[in-house]
């Protein structure tokens, strides 16, 4: 609308250049953090995707603290390996704790949701999954590594 779309895209990374592409790890086809997801069509759209997508496990390798206006909004950095044997750098863009903020530790196996038909480097903490399911991913994971 009215061209601002990609100035709109770039412009956390031009004002934080720490949350852009490559600090981050992705490549040209992460289009960016937006800077209010909640007034962006397309991050909204991407949030309702990816609470019904696919279940991987990422491993914590950086946080960055994009905002903390109320609760921390923060870009969490992930190594996501998928059961189908995927494996991409995974940026979640999400609003915790401060409880939560503080358990993040690097190396740390979380589960998250992605989007397997758009690997766009987008990812979302899956935090409706049983334990057992999450270890059930963890361990074909493994066994497919090691086989």
């Amino acid at each position: 609308m009215f061209g601002f779309g990609k100035k709109v895209d770039d412009l956390v990374g031009q004002l934080r250049p720490e949350l852009s592409r490559e600090p981050l790890g992705v490549g040209p086809a992460f289009p960016g953090i937006a800077p209010n997801p909640l007034l962006s069509k397309a991050a909204r759209q991407r949030g309702a995707e990816l609470r019904e997508g696919a279940l991987a496990i990422g491993t914590l390798v950086d946080w960055r603290e994009i905002s903390s206006d109320g609760s921390p909004r923060v870009a969490l950095i992930f190594d996501v390996e998928t059961a189908e044997g995927v494996a991409f750098r995974g940026i979640a863009d999400e609003s915790i704790s401060i409880t939560e903020l503080t358990r993040l530790a690097l190396g740390q196996r979380i589960a998250v949701r992605y989007r397997p038909t758009i690997i766009d480097h987008y990812v979302a903490l899956a935090t409706d999954v049983d334990p057992t399911q999450v270890q059930d991913l963890i361990d074909r994971i493994q066994r497919r590594s090691e086989g």
